[in-house]
């Protein structure tokens, strides 16, 4: 199996289209993470009772974001994507954030860690989805608030800086390309 990581993102800054990788299906409790030195998902947490996925959830491949990992992605589709599956997403818009946590000595350390926001290009449900407005302020917010409690249980502050649009989500990915 090849490096997931490392796959051509495929960007396409006219469709607004790039790859993504599931690590974490929609309405799923697992967080998996890919670990490329085994090229395998890795059990990293279950959520607790009442707290799911609220999108597919992923990675650009070929990225690298303020925590070191590939860059964050959310994906509206029709169905739960499965762990591990590859698909091309138009981007509609990203959800500019910071997080702080504890380095490994114990400091607070705060980096951007932005979430990319996609719609699956297959998606017969969210086709009419072109920007992150379409959503609605309460959706998004909804969004924020699940990034929010996701980073306390983990001792994890997580801080929106604003909602930008496709050509945002773009030079966020062009920028931190690998």
């Amino acid at each position: 199996m090849a490096d997931l990581t490392a796959l051509d993102p495929q960007l396409d800054a006219e469709a607004a289209t790039c790859r993504a990788v599931v690590e974490c299906p929609k309405g799923g409790r697992i967080k998996y993470a890919y670990d490329p030195k085994i090229r395998a998902f890795e059990l990293k947490r279950v959520l607790p009772d009442g707290m799911a996925f609220p999108l597919d959830f992923g990675f650009v491949p070929s990225t690298v974001g303020g925590d070191g990992d590939p860059l964050d992605i959310l994906i509206l589709n029709d169905e739960p994507a499965q762990v591990g599956g590859v698909l091309t997403a138009r981007l509609i818009g990203v959800i500019e954030a910071e997080q702080t946590e504890k380095d490994a000595d114990g400091r607070p350390k705060t980096f951007r860690n932005d979430r990319l926001l996609a719609v699956a290009q297959i998606s017969h449900l969210f086709a009419h989805v072109r920007t992150a407005e379409d959503l609605g302020e309460p959706y998004l917010k909804t969004l924020v608030e699940f990034w929010s409690n996701y980073g306390a249980l983990r001792g994890a502050t997580f801080r929106s800086l604003g909602v930008k649009d496709a050509a945002a989500a773009l030079e966020v990915i062009r920028s931190h390309r690998r």
